[in-house]
């Protein structure tokens, strides 16, 4: 840090330096007229090099314009030193074309016209992707929802009555995108609008679809399927969730001790406890490499009812604890 304070203290010093010794030798003008060369020295440089690359992409339009700037900018640098009025005007002119880039930057989607008119008289000359930009820019959601759906724009038109509130209609919305466009992500957004507006049963609909390529969501499925009272289709999803959980637990041993709560779920309490048993096993493994999971071998042992097995791990569990003053 006091390396670099030092480099910018130099620098600092050398700029003042040459400065003074400019302004001394040539006068304030001088001094104007080497910022100003130096200036469109740098804007040359970097519009010249713009040039060269859009040439190489074969950008006719972007290259020709980068042309245009660069040879204005390399007449500036002669004009600092020969006209200072015309290299003045050529800065100003730099600075509106700059002003009138970023105005376009803002919204590329309007034309001049455009943005002169009302987002009422856009709608009236068929200009629906304008006037919904235009509507945006007001926080009137659902007009700008209305002419995306013209614009046939339908997840820009989704996100808007989302924004206006209107949580039903965006749903159903992103249910068409994942119908039509066959792209699971829009599913999950059909499910969490639709959870939103309080139409579980379809929320649920669309999350069962979601689950087949996220498996991991069948859980999320059957609560909520769970919440609408449908039990029968609620133990439906549990078992999905429990084939999902299966093929894990074959290659992760952890996932046995949530095999075994959905087991437990679903009434069947034998191959709960066999599951269980297999989670045990999986943590007396763990806590031969790691004490810490001696923890988790006590509960998996209160959990089969071994109450002296569980005190048992739990008494080294506490001695780890002690011994490596773990909290908790």
């Amino acid at each position: 840090m006091d390396k670099e304070k030092l480099l910018i203290g130099g620098l600092t010093g050398l700029i003042i330096v040459v400065a003074s010794l400019v302004v001394y030798f040539k006068g304030i003008l001088g001094l104007i007229q080497v910022i100003g060369i130096l200036f469109y020295l740098g804007v040359a440089a970097v519009l010249w090099i713009m040039f060269f690359i859009l040439v190489y992409a074969r950008n006719i339009k972007f290259s020709t314009l980068s042309l245009f700037y660069a040879l204005i900018s390399t007449y500036g640098i002669y004009a600092t030193y020969h006209f200072l009025w015309t290299a003045l005007a050529i800065l100003a002119f730099f600075i509106i074309s700059a002003v009138a880039l970023f105005w376009w930057i803002s919204e590329p989607d309007l034309t001049l016209t455009d943005r002169f008119r009302s987002p009422e008289k856009l709608e009236k000359l068929g200009r629906w992707l304008q006037a919904a930009r235009k509507y945006e820019k007001t926080e009137r959601y659902e007009e700008a929802g209305n002419c995306y759906i013209n614009a046939g724009m339908m997840e820009s038109a989704a996100w808007s009555f989302e924004k206006a509130g209107m949580y039903y209609k965006s749903a159903e919305l992103y249910q068409k995108l994942a119908e039509n466009k066959n792209e699971p992500y829009y599913w999950k957004e059909a499910y969490e609008l639709f959870k939103k507006s309080g139409e579980l049963k379809q929320a649920a609909s669309c999350l069962e679809k979601y689950a087949i390529d996220e498996p991991w969501y069948w859980e999320d499925v059957a609560k909520i399927l769970e919440e609408t009272g449908d039990s029968e289709a609620a133990n439906r999803a549990w078992e999905r969730y429990l084939e999902y959980l299966m093929k894990e637990a074959k290659e992760e041993g952890v996932f046995w001790e949530d095999v075994a709560t959905v087991y437990e779920k679903l009434g069947m309490k034998e191959k709960a406890k066999e599951a269980m048993k297999k989670y045990l096993d999986y943590c007396i493994n763990e806590a031969e490499k790691d004490e810490a999971w001696w923890k988790h071998v006590a509960e998996a042992y209160k959990w089969l009812g071994m109450e002296e097995s569980a005190q048992e791990a739990m008494n080294k569990y506490e001695a780890y604890r002690e011994r490596t003053k773990i909290p908790g």
